[in-house]
């Protein structure tokens, strides 16, 4: 038979012949009779056989010739340049336009003397043309040895753009070169244009104007690459980040190949452009009305350079072709199959060709069709597949003719290819499973001479369809595991096993031992499972290690093995290492399938509960190694399959597998980290990606390590290729921070304190996320309890981030050099012209650092929060002039703010539960509120911060004056204390610039401080009440005597003790809270914070405290009770008496001073009146503490016989404490002139008198009161 026989045979005579020769190939059925002599029945099937194989090898020598034929059937050469060197549009017979690109040039021979001059320019200027359009880098290179042009890479750019006559194949072919100057050349191509404000197919047609993409994939990548990140630097709002603008290009390529391609038939429609482009956007859709509109404008306007426009149209398509380099670009379509609409079959030619067929079967001549479209060899294949896998299988294993099995598995061979070739899924597999299942590399024992060389046919199949393949590579990989398997098994050599109780070290410098068995005679060899397992033909993982006596094989059964194993000697390790280091050469779609398969392929061999193995996995390594070159596109896809292996893999249970394969992704990591990453692309980050899934997931100690050793070591020794691969450190690096095991925190932190302190600027070089992600990972490690000096470093480097952050390195960008220099928001009006676009972005980095820290301030260590609580303060005062007036706000509101408030609410539920419940307080819980050194500390940083920049944040007063007050309101007189200093010194730095509504602020806060405890402190004050206690001290002798056994067996009694213990201690703190309040508002009274609204507050405060004093001292309970409890408990007693005299003291200074400076606005406030009455109660309380009577009340009884009862001491103390209060309130009413007295004198007189009646303790308060008669009292009478 031959091929032109075959063309023209029909369908349906290639299935009679087909089967017709299957039928002689299988021989006479079982019992039949035949004329045939044995030798001739195997002759004939054997050229049965043969038959086939010329048929099948015949169908695919015709569809390779027609594949050939067309350029968009080249899928061999996917990856190699396929495009040759075509003619110019200009030509190229070395004649070129004058050069008018340089007018400096030019300017040169401006001035000649001589036409002679300027006419050898301008041929040795179309020389070099000329070179160029034939050989690129060589007409360069003489262009500026001959000083045409600069050899600056700017300059050749400025050539290769504007000058004539240049072939745009050849400039898109030289930039797309590796060279290190063609790549620079073809940056400073790029950054020639100005993309801003264009739509991306505008600017897209304008870059592709003025040359040719070149053929070669990994030319096309590079310029596309650049072109991509050029367009995001001028339209940075366009996309998410370059890698979309990379991706989109790369499909606008494609779709205007494939539509004004007239080789292509199916054309993309605009659903499959827009599925095509899903996700592409950092994981989201652009909106499908962008990506419609961007198809429609490609389909109506073709992207072409400017010169062919004016070309013929029957040149358009095929100058449209050699632009966008169609051998290169056609199999870059992301997820195409090599299917029936990939060969660019026509539906309609193929349909017309069956009804051609239907209507000529009835017929009895015979009619022969000779077709072109390769399309037809479907149909053939379908009817004519089975019987032909039948014929060579069926024959394959009867035979032992060594020229019949061969012929056998060529067929094989040849039906795989075209199978796989035309994309018949079903049949390719059908025939790589069978070829697979013969090799007998599952059953060694039985292996022959022919299943190696079936061995060699599926290594054949893999390197010469490797293309087309797709699933079938799972069955090839699987036979190639299994070849090493034996040869290690023959060889005696260690199992896998062995390499996972091994350091890395130790695993590197292992190597393959020769071929060869001498090992399997050793004694104990029969007992190994895995030569059991082989040799008994079961699956070696369906073995375990305690095999049974029984089943034990034979020393006969282990010759005939070793015997069978030499024969793998012809396939060496040359021929499988060839297929994998052939990976390389797969296009696109076939690398990924390629990788899939090995992963599946690997993932079974290290599965296994007995003994995983590594061969795959190491070969995954290996093939990473060699497709790294591949253009990022296709790399990417590489990796995605790759990264969800290492994950799957690294989260195993099997905790020796699951390190090997870490250190498996480090190293393939540290040689990727060499590639160069340009700004503002993924791919380091994306790659890093399996290092933070796993130290995330996994839960096991020994793999978290080893993750952070792995990146700690690729970082430090690849340092200066980390580009956006820093995300992903620092997200490993935070995830360490928060771990249980301390060696872990401890070994990331020691490598981010080197990177923080020695490559800082490398982290931050190219990514300007870099700071919040180290902030993040900072504020992390400062929380971790693991170790107390790691948080305490982690807060010193925040600070040391905090200054870089605040060098301005970080916004002050080539495009925005000037607008960016930060001026002191203190000037108004710089303030006021500073736009705070880029300020914006600077100071949004600020927030999680800011943020963190103050969080970090309710730490329970003590250390901790005083050291993050320094270190913030020291940040915004040293740094918040860089802060507008807005940030400022949201600092205070979510910074500041929030760390007193939240220390503020837990102390006053601690002492409102006190309140309520004494007997079951706790004054300071560990760790749950500051100290009294903290709060000191805390509270000084906020007033320093807040004066050092009132002007810009004075609006946030209130607030501040609130937590001061919230200080000074507590009933621990050790924070009373520090917010009285604090609230003293605010006031005194800020004397002269507080307006007066802002001293109405601090006076309402004040009140506030002095009025909200004590509803709450009188509550607790009625605890007394039930407290019984002895009567007299005689009584209280009793109890005392007595209290021991009380305390022992009266748990009641105890209770109460307790409970009045905890009213006497807090009455005490009360009252220096109260009396603390009083120093602050007398201290503040001065002429700047005085107006009238102002004067009623503090009017209200001075009078609330002074009746509350007076209320207090009233309690006759308590004071029967006080002395008692507090001698049974030996306290001293509660200072109710002093309280009552400094509060009325204090008010009647207030109000004698306001008197005395203000006189017009106490006039109008009425407040002599309101003098007289605090003078009143004054002296009525000391009446009252003396037992007399008023002459009111004596006046009924006209004749009243006083009888003068000796005082006791505790009442001449009392006397003794009330009589400066006494004289103060006396002195206070003699300085009225005598109009004012006589107004009061009716209300005055009665308590003058009792006064003159009374006893006194100290002979000053006669003198006083002799003055008061004689000066204002006498003048009345005289009149």
């Amino acid at each position: 038979m031959t091929a032109m026989l075959m063309l023209q045979t029909f369908s349906k005579d290639i299935c009679r012949v087909v089967y017709g020769l299957l039928k002689t190939a299988l021989g006479p059925p079982s019992g039949s009779a035949t004329t045939l002599s044995p030798a001739q029945d195997i002759a004939f099937r054997h050229e049965s056989v043969k038959c086939l194989v010329s048929i099948i090898k015949s169908m695919g020598a015709w569809m390779d010739q027609h594949l050939r034929l067309g350029d968009s059937y080249l899928p061999k050469s996917y990856e190699s340049d396929t495009t040759e060197n075509h003619l110019a549009l200009n030509g190229e017979d070395g004649t070129a336009p004058d050069y008018e690109l340089h007018p400096e040039v030019n300017s040169e021979f401006s001035d000649a003397s001589t036409l002679e001059q300027r006419r050898a320019y301008k041929i040795e200027l179309q020389k070099g043309i000329s070179l160029f359009n034939r050989k690129p880098s060589k007409g360069i290179q003489f262009l500026i040895s001959t000083k045409r042009i600069d050899g600056s890479p700017e300059a050749v750019a400025y050539f290769l753009k504007n000058a004539s006559g240049l072939s745009g194949t050849m400039i898109g072919d030289y930039m797309g070169e590796r060279e290190e100057f063609s790549s620079k050349v073809m940056h400073a191509y790029v950054d020639s244009f100005n993309f801003k404000g264009m739509d991306f197919s505008e600017a897209i047609r304008f870059f592709l104007r003025g040359f040719r993409l070149p053929g070669e994939a990994q030319k096309i990548d590079r310029i596309m690459e650049k072109f991509a990140e050029g367009y995001y630097k001028y339209n940075p709002n366009s996309f998410t980040s370059a890698d979309t603008a990379y991706v989109l290009a790369y499909s606008v390529i494609m779709l205007n190949t494939d539509a004004h391609n007239n080789m292509v038939k199916d054309k993309m429609m605009k659903s499959d452009f827009i599925r095509n482009n899903r996700g592409i956007d950092d994981g989201k859709d652009l909106p499908e009305e962008y990506l419609g509109a961007l198809y429609d404008q490609i389909i109506r306007n073709e992207i072409k350079m400017s010169d062919e426009s004016s070309a013929p149209q029957n040149k358009q398509a095929s100058s449209s072709n050699r632009l966008l380099g169609v051998g290169g670009i056609l199999n870059l379509v992301a997820g195409k199959q090599t299917e029936e609409k990939a060969l660019g079959a026509n539906g309609l030619l193929i349909r017309h060709i069956q009804e051609q067929f239907k209507e000529k079967s009835g017929k009895s001549e015979s009619v022969y069709h000779a077709v072109t479209d390769v399309a037809i060899l479907r149909f053939m294949l379908e009817v004519c597949w089975g019987p032909m896998l039948a014929a060579f299988s069926v024959t394959l294993d009867q035979s032992i003719d060594r020229h019949t099995t061969s012929q056998c598995l060529q067929g094989f061979q040849h039906a795989a290819h075209v199978t796989a070739v035309m994309g018949l899924q079903t049949q390719r597999d059908a025939f790589v499973t069978s070829v697979a299942k013969f090799t007998y590399l599952h059953c060694a024992a039985d292996m022959k001479q022919k299943n190696v060389d079936a061995v060699k046919a599926i290594i054949s199949i893999a390197i010469e369809d490797g293309n087309f393949l797709q699933e079938a590579w799972e069955h090839i990989l699987t036979c190639l595991s299994r070849i090493e398997h034996l040869q290690l098994l023959g060889e005696g050599a260690p199992t896998d096993a062995s390499f996972f109780t091994v350091s890395n070290g130790e695993i590197e410098e292992k190597t393959p031992k020769p071929l060869g068995f001498p090992n399997l005679n050793k004694k104990g060899t029969l007992q190994n499972p895995a030569v059991v397992a082989v040799v008994r033909g079961v699956s070696y993982d369906s073995t375990t290690v305690g095999v049974n006596t029984s089943g034990l094989v034979t020393p006969e059964q282990i010759n005939n093995f070793i015997s069978n194993l030499n024969l793998l000697d012809q396939i060496g390790n040359f021929e499988l290492n060839h297929v994998f280091a052939h990976s390389q050469r797969l296009n696109s779609e076939a690398i990924i399938a390629f990788v899939k398969a090995l992963c599946k392929v690997s993932m079974a061999e290290l599965q296994s509960p007995t003994d995983p193995r590594v061969f795959s996995l190491t070969k995954l390594v290996e093939i990473a190694h060699y497709n790294m070159n591949r253009i990022r596109l296709v790399w990417s896809r590489i990796w995605n399959v790759l990264s969800d292996f290492f994950v799957s893999v690294g989260l195993s249970e099997n905790l020796s597998v699951a390190i090997f394969v870490m250190d498996s992704l480090r190293q393939l990591a540290m040689k990727f980290l060499e590639r160069e990453e340009l700004a503002n692309y993924n791919f380091q980050n994306e790659f890093l990606q399996p290092f933070v899934i796993v130290m995330r997931k996994s839960s096991s100690t020994e793999i978290r390590e080893l993750v952070v050793r792995c990146i700690s070591q690729m970082v430090l020794s690849r340092v200066s290729y980390v580009k956006s691969g820093w995300k992903s450190v620092l997200m490993v690096f935070t995830v360490a921070a928060a771990d249980e095991r301390k060696s872990i925190v401890l070994l990331a932190f020691e490598t981010l304190g080197k990177i923080v302190r020695e490559y800082f600027s490398h982290a931050t070089e190219t990514e300007t996320m870099t700071f919040t992600d180290c902030f993040r990972c900072l504020i992390t490690f400062a929380n971790s309890r693991s170790d107390s000096d790691v948080s305490l470093n982690a807060i010193a480097f925040l600070h040391f981030c905090a200054a870089k952050l605040a060098e301005g390195g970080l916004v002050c960008n080539e495009k925005s050099k000037v607008d960016c220099s930060f001026n002191p928001v203190g000037d108004a009006d710089a303030s006021d012209r500073h736009t705070f676009t880029d300020k914006d972005e600077h100071t949004s980095f600020w927030v999680p650092l800011l943020i963190g820290l103050s969080k970090l301030t309710s730490d329970p260590r003590s250390a901790i929060r005083k050291s993050s609580l320094e270190v913030l303060f020291n940040i915004l005062r040293d740094h918040g002039h860089f802060f507008s007036n807005h940030f400022w706000t949201g600092v205070f509101n979510s910074v500041v703010f929030p760390i007193f408030s939240s220390h503020s609410d837990k102390r006053e539920k601690q002492v409102e539960d006190q309140e309520y419940s004494p007997a079951s307080r706790s004054l300071h819980s560990e760790g749950s509120t500051w100290d009294s050194e903290t709060s000191a500390a805390a509270a000084q940083c906020l007033v320093d911060l807040f004066v050092s920049f009132f002007d810009v944040v004075r609006s946030q007063l209130p607030g501040v004056v609130s937590i001061l007050a919230g200080f000074i309101r507590n009933p621990v007189q050790g924070l009373a204390s520090t917010g009285v200093a604090a609230l003293m010194r605010l006031a005194s730095d800020l004397c002269n610039r507080l307006s007066l509504h802002e001293w109405k602020e601090i006076f309402l806060a004040l009140k506030e401080a002095a009025t909200s405890r004590v509803p709450v402190f009188m509550t607790t004050l009625r605890s007394m009440d039930n407290i019984e206690v002895p009567d007299n001290a005689q009584s209280y002798a009793n109890v005392e005597t007595s209290s021991d056994h009380m305390l022992t067996n009266d748990e009641l009694e105890d209770g109460n003790l307790q409970t009045a213990r905890y009213v006497v201690s807090r009455i005490k703190c009360h009252i220096a809270t109260q009396l603390l309040i009083l120093q602050v508002v007398t201290d503040l009274t001065h002429p700047e914070s005085l107006s009238v609204d102002n004067i009623v507050i503090l009017q209200g405060i001075f009078s609330f405290i002074s009746s509350h004093a007076h209320e207090l001292n009233s309690e006759k309970i308590l004071q029967k009770k006080l002395p008692i409890v507090c001698s049974i408990l030996e306290l001293s007693e509660p200072p109710l008496v002093h309280f009552e005299n400094e509060s009325y003291q204090n008010y009647l200074n207030f109000l004698q001073k306001l008197l005395a400076d203000n006189p017009s606005v106490s006039e109008e406030m009425n407040i002599e009146a309101e003098l007289v009455v605090v003078c009143q109660k004054i002296l009525q309380i000391y009446l009252n503490c003396t037992g007399s009577h008023s002459a009111e009340q004596n006046s009924a009884n006209l004749r009243v016989l006083h009888c003068n009862v000796p005082l006791g001491q505790a009442k001449k103390e009392e006397f003794g404490a009330r009589t400066s209060l006494v004289v103060s309130a006396l002195w206070g009413l003699s300085g009225l002139d005598t109009e004012s007295f006589r107004r009061y004198v009716s209300q005055l007189f009665p308590l003058l008198v009792d006064l003159v009646q009374s006893e006194h303790g100290s002979g000053q308060v006669q003198r006083v009161l002799s003055n008061v008669f004689q000066s204002c009292i006498g003048p009345i009478i005289m009149e």
